[in-house]
């Protein structure tokens, strides 16, 4: 019955979406204000009827309610309770449900909290919100019902993938769908203004935030995907340029230059045109990401569906918002207010550079992803793209990346000299270049060298940068503290934000260029070694977890001789699933993590053992984790709270630069 519920909730959630569209829509049009109030209420109601949904869900996976298709085929009575809890999206049907209750979400948040917009501008994105709500909504009842019963309903369920029976996955999923679902309201809102004919510094004031937020969850998402991959699939490896782990990174490249140009309409109201257009790409690639994981196209252990009758749905779904929305955008752009001039030398310019560099970027991993899947459509051949290919075209463009990071914001707005900044990143390029020669030459690696090399730069170009805004050397120390404590939030976010991404790139080189790693053939007593530690295989022993077996393998470990602790490795058999994973025995340290993974018994008491070293891993994780925190602690600026003076109706313009 509750089931029974859950979808006839559903179906008026549909409807209710329909309305939102066509109501607020027609209002603004014909300038009903109540019509274009119903918008709003619409929205709230969408949201409660797919909480309510979503919750039914819930409880028939927290019950083991068996006559469900999606509990039968993704749930097992032993299994942990937080697990079931996590099959409620960790699967094709409950993960679009989550997709839905997300979008629902944020178009909710906007009825909310945007009566200080303009009501028409309010009203039009209210109604996109409830169209790309109708689509969704529309293909999970009729291709992908969660509430599908069975008959007769089995007395067992089939198990949940043991992969993704990790806590790691549990909040990979919502975090990735707060951000790609996130760049919808960008999208709604840039729709909204083509429509109406006009963008000024209150739109981008009402959006920046709603981007910045997207940008957060997405970047956790990504960093928790990471994580798992290194910890649970057991090769040691933190990314692995996968078709799906692309299609969560694209919408991440673009949507950190949508960022800052929203910034950019907001100060001084230029690259208007661009931030629409960047909008639109952000949520198309988001749609493009969905298409990867649910079409059928792709076998990883990441893609849920294989139904092609889905993928041509969200195909559909792709080609008519982003078909539709560019079309609009061909068509009103040029009607759009002319924004002031810049000259190349600028911020505006940095900003602008640094937008072409990711969108060239985007277009590198784009190429790489989808070239294999064409080739494949055309042909039948089987190929792949695989790091090479990334590491030599990706790479190059990053570090250019990080070039007009330091540069940018030395420079001032509207015009200025290269030179000026150039001097003032004097010392930060010496710095750099100094220490990156070292690295390079100490670790043998001319990637290596250059990675630490610009990131010490970017650091120490940030430096530079707090240097010249706290005065320091030209006032004194307690005139500096105090110009430090009258820096807006949102300035060290950005401080934060930036050191985060810097953070990373040292991660990211270390680990992929100075990684050592040992193979052995092991029984018990047998002795690895890997640099100045030894590993002794002390144990072998069967334990007994909630819902499988494993067999788990106790090191104790040596530096120089002495002892250092212990490592243990399990291979886990889930009977439910007939499957046998992999748990890797992990040190993580501020400086270097061991990585130990085991292979199966040889038959002979043999263990195939591989040992890793990883130099600065945890600075991969930790560096987009203070990224994400960085935009939130910018987004706690009273500035991203207040949006444009609270008068419904008006259109109200921002002066540049407040």
């Amino acid at each position: 019955m509750i089931s029974e519920l859950g979808l006839f909730a559903l179906t008026l959630a549909l409807m209710t979406s329909l309305v939102q569209t066509a109501a607020p829509l027609w209002g603004a049009a014909t300038g009903r204000v109540r019509l274009m109030n119903v918008g709003a209420s619409a929205a709230i109601t969408q949201l409660v009827l797919i909480a309510f949904a979503f919750a039914c869900l819930i409880w028939g996976f927290v019950t083991s309610d068996f006559s469900l298709r999606v509990v039968a085929s993704n749930s097992y009575t032993l299994m942990p309770m937080v697990y079931k809890i996590a099959a409620a999206w960790g699967q094709h049907e409950g993960s679009m449900l989550l997709w839905a209750l997300v979008l629902a979400g944020y178009g909710a948040a906007v009825a909310f909290f945007g009566n200080n917009l303009p009501a028409t501008l309010r009203a039009r994105a209210l109604g996109v919100q409830g169209l790309i709500g109708a689509a969704f909504l529309a293909f999970i009842i009729f291709t992908s019902n969660p509430f599908a019963r069975l008959s007769p309903a089995p007395l067992e369920g089939g198990g949940f993938n043991p992969l993704l029976q990790d806590p790691g996955l549990a909040a990979h999923p919502p975090m990735l769908y707060l951000g790609y679902v996130g760049f919808s309201i960008a999208f709604s809102f840039s729709v909204a203004a083509l429509i109406e004919g006009k963008v000024d510094a209150a739109w981008a004031r009402w959006v920046r935030p709603w981007v910045l937020t997207a940008w957060c969850f997405l970047t956790i998402g990504i960093a928790l995907g990471s994580m798992w991959a290194y910890y649970e699939l057991g090769w040691g490896g933190w990314w692995f340029w996968d078709p799906v782990e692309n299609a969560s990174f694209m919408p991440w490249l673009i949507g950190t230059a949508l960022l800052h140009c929203t910034l950019v309409v907001e100060r001084r109201h230029a690259l208007v045109n661009w931030t629409l257009l960047l909008s639109i790409l952000t949520f198309t690639l988001s749609l493009i990401g969905t298409f990867l994981v649910r079409s059928g196209v792709l076998t990883s252990v990441h893609a849920f569906a294989v139904d092609p009758a889905r993928g041509i749905f969200i195909l559909a779904m792709v080609l008519g918002a982003s078909g539709g929305a560019l079309t609009l955008y061909a068509f009103r752009a040029r009607q759009l207010q002319q924004p002031p001039s810049f000259a190349p030398a600028s911020r505006e310019g940095a900003i602008l550079a640094n937008n072409f560099l990711l969108l060239i970027a985007t277009a590198i991993v784009f190429l790489g992803t989808f070239y294999p899947l064409v080739i494949d459509a055309l042909t039948g051949d089987k190929i792949s793209v695989g790091p090479p290919y990334f590491n030599v075209t990706f790479g190059p463009i990053m570090l250019c990346v990080m070039l007009v990071m330091a540069f940018g914001p030395l420079m001032r707005w509207r015009s200025d000299s290269v030179k000026p900044a150039g001097q003032s990143l004097k010392l930060p390029f010496l710095t750099g270049a100094s220490v990156g020669l070292i690295a390079g030459i100490l670790g043998h690696s001319l990637p290596g060298g250059l990675g630490i090399g610009f990131g010490v730069f970017l650091v120490a170009s940030m430096i530079r940068w707090m240097q010249v805004r706290l005065k320091a050397g030209q006032v004194t120390p307690q005139q500096s503290l105090f110009l430090a404590r009258a820096f807006p939030r949102s300035t060290w976010g950005f401080v934060a934000a930036h050191l985060g991404f810097a953070i990373t790139v040292f991660g990211i080189t270390a680990m992929s260029v100075w990684q050592t790693e040992s193979f052995a053939s092991m029984r018990k007593g047998d002795i690895a070694t890997l640099g100045d530690q030894s590993f002794r295989l002390e144990q072998v022993q069967l334990v007994k977890g909630p819902n499988y077996d494993a067999q788990r393998l106790t090191f104790s470990v040596l530096r120089k001789g002495a002892a250092d602790g212990e490592l243990a490795t399990e291979r886990r058999y889930y009977p439910e699933r007939d499957t046998v994973t992999t748990e890797a025995g992990i040190r993580g340290g501020l400086l270097v993590n061991l990585h130990l993974a085991t292979g199966e018994d040889d038959g002979s008491g043999a263990f195939a053992v591989r040992i890793t070293n990883h130099p600065l891993a945890m600075w991969i994780w930790g560096g987009a984790l203070i990224m994400a925190a960085g935009g939130f602690i910018s987004l706690s600026d009273r500035r991203f709270r207040i949006g444009a003076p609270h008068r419904v109706g008006v259109a109200v313009a921002v002066p540049a630069g407040a």
